[in-house]
């Protein structure tokens, strides 16, 4: 799997899985995540030495019909984590860490890496423009291995 931004749209910042369910459901399902993963990364096979892995969400975004969709999550170790939400990399200093890992993780020259980056920048910045209504309907397919409550929003 390669390794990508995933740049969340500003106008969906803060209002995601984790922030709408209850800690214990959101444990469940992160812990649920790792061990799927063989509490690996599920990007580069590595692990990062305060948190092995992380649990991320990945999203598709329906621009015409103005939905982000939640399709799974998967556990990445903290330097792929930190690549998928590159804009808050660089916004605490550590664009560069990411940069060079997304470069080593995909083989890819700086030029490349720096094309995919503002690429995904282009993308976010239509995407934040947007008012997105978040489907959240993924839930009932984990519920039935991992018993998660709807959030109620």
């Amino acid at each position: 799997m390669a390794l990508t931004l995933d740049l969340v749209p500003s106008s969906t910042w803060y209002d995601n899985l984790r922030s709408r369910l209850r800690p214990s459901e959101w444990d469940r399902l992160r812990k649920a995540t790792y061990a799927a993963a063989g509490n690996k990364c599920e990007v580069c096979g590595g692990n990062g030495r305060r948190h092995p892995v992380e649990c991320h969400e990945r999203w598709t975004y329906d621009e015409d019909a103005r939905v982000q969709r939640l399709v799974g999550l998967v556990a990445l170790c903290p330097a792929c984590h930190e690549v998928k939400h590159f804009g808050r990399a660089q916004s605490v200093g550590r664009g560069a860490p990411a940069l060079a890992h997304l470069m080593r993780v995909n083989r890819w020259t700086e030029d490349q890496a720096l094309d995919h980056i503002e690429d995904s920048f282009r993308v976010w910045q239509r995407r934040s423009a947007i008012e997105w209504t978040l489907d959240l309907s993924w839930l009932d397919t984990a519920a039935a291995e991992h018993p998660v409550r709807r959030p109620h929003r």
